[in-house]
């Protein structure tokens, strides 16, 4: 990867992950819990949002460690209060997927200024690269961050569906929850999300990444 490309990838994923997170954090103040917002976390600026080590460091040491192939990070988690919404699970569940949605949608946009920049001739270069990663990097995150894995978002969703009681002792898991995913990226189970997340970029821009 380019240093121009690389640099513009760091800036799509951090611009991303923050997206990621304000968007849980205004859906939930729509549903009624000011919690994110008394914290000031509804805001764009990236600085209340950055964590030292899910921001910054982890994605530079798996750019790294994959010879600038791949990365992925997150930002700080904006601040959830159940107790403050009319139906706790129901809201959950919204609040959860609306992460992963905000990532889809990045990657819908950024797929149709591809689309639109390559019908234009404009595609040269590190300009098509970076808008190929601008792509993959949210699709990586949304599917990333929809394993049902505490306290990732897909478990939000699936405690939402599960029975009571069956939801709580689910929801448990998440004191495991990011040494299990950390075994997941280690062992090879990174394949499972950027496979989908491959074949769906490719599906978007019309092109054949593999």
């Amino acid at each position: 990867m380019e240093p121009v490309q690389l640099a513009f990838f760091l800036v799509v994923l951090v611009f991303s992950v923050i997206m990621h997170e304000y968007v849980h954090g205004w859906v939930a103040y729509l549903l009624g819990d000011p919690t994110a917002k008394n914290q000031g976390r509804l805001t764009l600026n990236p600085i209340p949002h950055i964590d030292p080590i899910m921001t910054v460091i982890l994605p530079i040491t798996l750019l790294i460690l994959s010879g600038g192939q791949w990365a992925l990070g997150g930002a700080k988690p904006v601040p959830v209060n159940p107790m403050n919404f009319r139906r706790p699970r129901k809201a959950m569940m919204i609040v959860g997927a609306s992460g992963p949605a905000t990532n889809l949608a990045l990657s819908v946009a950024f797929a149709l200024v591809y689309r639109m920049a390559a019908a234009a001739g404009l595609l040269r270069g590190g300009m098509q690269g970076g808008l190929i990663g601008a792509v993959l990097v949210n699709a990586i995150l949304a599917f990333f961050n929809l394993i049902p894995i505490p306290p990732l978002d897909g478990s939000r969703i699936v405690a939402g569906i599960l029975p009571r009681d069956a939801a709580i002792a689910y929801d448990r898991i998440g004191r495991f929850g990011l040494f299990i995913v950390i075994a997941l990226i280690v062992f090879g189970g990174h394949a499972f999300i950027f496979g989908p997340a491959v074949t769906y970029t490719s599906w978007l821009l019309g092109i054949r990444l593999l």
